[in-house]
């Protein structure tokens, strides 16, 4: 963390993650109205001292909203990439240790993936799959899942032949002690990178998804699903659009801001 805090982007984006972390943990009970309460005598208001932010199409307010939304929004996004890092992990670090044709015939499997950018594959699964919040969150799963996959092949193939590799395979330790105790937790550095930078794709991804009517379902409170509400009011009350815009690219500007300090900060050529 300490070098982390030395660079202005780690700075910001660990600010962000901070604001970001206490709305999801703090959200439901710092709110100052019910999110889903009709005040149908302020509809489309600006801000004020009563609603921070404003209101919506129906007088909900926009601030109470938001911080209940924080948690599932989020949490999509975690959860997202959680499994999709789980998925891809485990086969590349399958085809990095076994090597020949299963390698080859994963790695050929996973470039035809690859070739079908992440918003595309996720449509495509949420499709076959129906909508909904779960059915989202395993479709961008699947959809990072060959792009995590190469990451760890790769670092797995880079490890293999460091030196205390070679040496524990001199002294005659099993494949699966070198794995757990050699590779695994040599490999694990860059995997943890490209987790943190995904999650603000996955943010994105997810919010995408609820905008178009395939996340998250009314009456969720998910700040996708609360910009396709409101957007036809937003020649009216533009804050109804621009509150969870904003709170969606903030999120997102967080995790990827703190996945390249990280990055660098585990990186001894960038720290210099």
């Amino acid at each position: 963390m300490r070098e982390i805090l030395r660079s202005p982007p780690g700075i910001a984006g660990t600010v962000l993650l901070m604001l970001v972390a206490g709305a999801v943990l703090l959200g439901p009970w710092i709110a100052p109205y019910d999110p889903q309460a009709f005040h149908t005598t302020v509809r489309l208001q600006g801000p004020s001292w009563a609603h921070l932010l404003g209101t919506d199409q129906f007088g909900r307010d926009l601030l109470s909203r938001l911080l209940h939304g924080a948690r599932s929004t989020i949490a999509f996004g975690l959860g997202a990439t959680a499994l999709g890092v789980a998925a891809g992990a485990v086969i590349g670090v399958t085809a990095g240790v076994v090597g020949g044709w299963v390698d080859s015939v994963i790695m050929r499997i996973l470039d035809g993936l690859l070739a079908v950018p992440d918003l595309l594959f996720t449509l495509l699964i949420v499709t076959v799959l129906g909508g909904g919040t779960g059915h989202a969150m395993l479709a961008v799963a699947v959809a990072f899942t060959p792009g995590m996959a190469r990451i760890a092949r790769s670092s797995v193939l880079s490890i293999r032949t460091r030196e205390y590799v070679l040496a524990a395979v001199a002294r005659g330790e099993s494949r699966g002690y070198i794995i757990a105790r050699e590779v695994i937790p040599n490999a694990v550095g860059p995997i943890i990178v490209e987790a943190t930078i995904r999650v603000s794709f996955a943010i994105m991804i997810g919010a995408t998804l609820g905008f178009l009517g395939l996340g998250a379902q009314p009456p969720s409170t998910e700040w996708g699903l609360m910009v396709a509400e409101a957007r036809q009011f937003m020649f009216r009350n533009p804050w109804c659009v621009a509150v969870p815009g904003v709170a969606i690219a903030a999120a997102a500007l967080g995790f990827n801001l703190f996945g390249d300090a990280l990055r660098d900060s585990l990186d001894p050529r960038r720290r210099r």
